[in-house]
Order: C-alpha cells, then sequence, then structure tokens
C-alpha cells in the first residue's frame, strides 16, 4: 500500500474523523497527542473507539492511532480497542530508541493485537537512533517531526528548512538502509499551496515515500506529488522491459531512447513503477 499523504484528525472531533478518509488520504491518523488538550484526552479517547468499534467505518485508507509517549500509550491502547476495533497502524511519538517502538508491539501484542508501528522521529536523540529504530522488526516506516525536532535542539525554523535538513537526509537514509518507508515532516501553513507543493517535491528529490498533512487541502497536493507523471512510467517500463530483453540476451549493457542505461537508473526505474502501482495508477 502506498503511505503518500498521512493525514491527522483530533481524536477529541469524531465529525472530522469519520470525514478524513474522504480527502482521498492514503493514511488517517486520529491524534490523541499534540491534537488533543490535555483536559479532554478521556473525551478523545472515548471518541476514537467509538469510531474504530464502528462496523460501518471501514474506509480504503489506512488508520492509524497516534498514541501519548511512553506509558500512556499502553493506556491509550487499552481505551481505544475495543473488540471489534479498525486499527491498522499506531504512530508512536517521541520515539528515541528501538525501545519505544518495541514496547507499543508488546502492548499490541499482550492485548492480541497486530498493527504496523509508525516511529516518529523527531528528537535529537530519536534521529541519532534513527538507524536502530528502523532496523527494529516491529517498524514499517519512519516519520520525520521537524517542528518537535526544531524546539528540542533550539533551532530557528525558516522556510529554507536549512536548520533541520542533515536530520531530515539522516531520517530518510536510515529507513532506506533499513528497507522501511519514510514520511516527511508536515508543512504547517495549510492555506499555502503553492509551498506545499514546492516542499513536498524536495521531499521526494529526498527520497521520501510520503508526507503528513494536517488539513484535507493538503492531501490532492501531496498525493499528486508523490504519484509519478505517466510520462515517468512510460519511461520506467520501457527501461525495464528493455533491461529483461538484455538480459536474455546476456547483455550487460543497453539503451533506451538513446540514454544509455546502468543500475542505478535501473534501480530508479523499479522505484518509480513500485510507486506507480501503489498509487494504482498501473
Amino acid at each position: 500500500m502506498a503511505r503518500r499523504s498521512v493525514l491527522f484528525s483530533p481524536g477529541d472531533r469524531p465529525e472530522l474523523m469519520r470525514k478524513a478518509p474522504g480527502t482521498g488520504a492514503d493514511t488517517v491518523v486520529f491524534d490523541l497527542e499534540d491534537a488533543v488538550a490535555p483536559a479532554r484526552k478521556a473525551e478523545a479517547r472515548d471518541a476514537v473507539r467509538s469510531v474504530l468499534a464502528d462496523p460501518e467505518f471501514d474506509p480504503d485508507a489506512e488508520v492509524c492511532v497516534r498514541v501519548n509517549p511512553g506509558q500512556t500509550a499502553a493506556d491509550d491502547l487499552d481505551a481505544v480497542l475495543a473488540e471489534d476495533a479498525r486499527l491498522d497502524a499506531v504512530m508512536v511519538p517521541k520515539v528515541a530508541s528501538p525501545a519505544d517502538v518495541e514496547d507499543v508491539d508488546a502492548a499490541l501484542a499482550s492485548r492480541g493485537r497486530e498493527a504496523a508501528i509508525l516511529a516518529l522521529i523527531e528528537s535529537a536523540a530519536g534521529v541519532l537512533a534513527a538507524r536502530e529504530t528502523a532496523a527494529a522488526e516491529a517498524t514499517d516506516a519512519l516519520v520525520f517531526g521537524a517542528e518537535d525536532l526544531a524546539a528540542d535542539v533550539g533551532a530557528t525554523r525558516t522556510r529554507e528548512g536549512t536548520e533541520v535538513l542533515y536530520a531530515r537526509e539522516h531520517v530518510v537514509l536510515a529507513a532506506s538502509a533499513a528497507g522501511v518507508e519514510a514520511v516527511d515532516t508536515v508543512y504547517t501553513d495549510f492555506e499555502d499551496a503553492e509551498g506545499l507543493a514546492d516542499e513536498t517535491a524536495f521531499a521526494v528529490t529526498l527520497g521520501y515515500d510520503g508526507k503528513m498533512a494536517i488539513h484535507p487541502a493538503q492531501v490532492p497536493v501531496i498525493n499528486d506529488a508523490f504519484t509519478p507523471d505517466p510520462e515517468r512510467v512510460e519511461w520506467a517500463r520501457k527501461v525495464l522491459d528493455a533491461r529483461d530483453e538484455a538480459e536474455s540476451e546476456g547483455r550487460g549493457v543497453f539503451r533506451v531512447e538513446g540514454e544509455m542505461i546502468d543500475a542505478p537508473l535501473i534501480a530508479q526505474a523499479e522505484r518509480i513503477v513500485e510507486r506507480a502501482r501503489a498509487a494504482d495508477e498501473i
């Protein structure tokens, strides 16, 4: 499945949670952490449980819950996991080491459940441990949180984002080395579609597989950026067809439309086709 767009909905707003899959987001995240005021945590748990347990709530999107960090995560799971609750993934915030992921995975297992774990890397310790966290068996994706990271290290956020660029690249490298997905940080100005498009295009060049969204209007912009253009898909399929033909003839070198193709370009073509299939474009 694709995780091009990962849309958050506040856990204390059931009407928004129910509408979230209709935005076209690949993953919808019901947030029990930052989007909910401390005084409304119990109300949010009840609301999330009600939506997840509703038999009529069965969207095509991946359904995820962002729990609170530490021991509270287990309490969140106890509160929201009704017997027939729909839960495909859990986002774990403030991940500083593989143990944070493993603890949530163990909490799920003890309750007879399995779910993909999305590890949110948003602190200096988390960035430095990203490689080990990505390699943990329970980790399905690394998610980069620039805003909390900047606060953690005392950086000043800028439009250019150079203050978090090293960490942003480090997270995607760690994810790639472990063979898990990488989801990019939020773009906080949800009224700036042009800025979001530029930011997301840059995330694509870095190697990210998707991006978080904080508003439904951001979803189509993000999906578009992570869906390969038809021309690129056509090129990629020609490359892979030519590769297969060359291999059958015992040739290691071949051309496509006058371009000499080598291993990195073949890998690029495979990635393009994989993304197009995940987006149901082919």
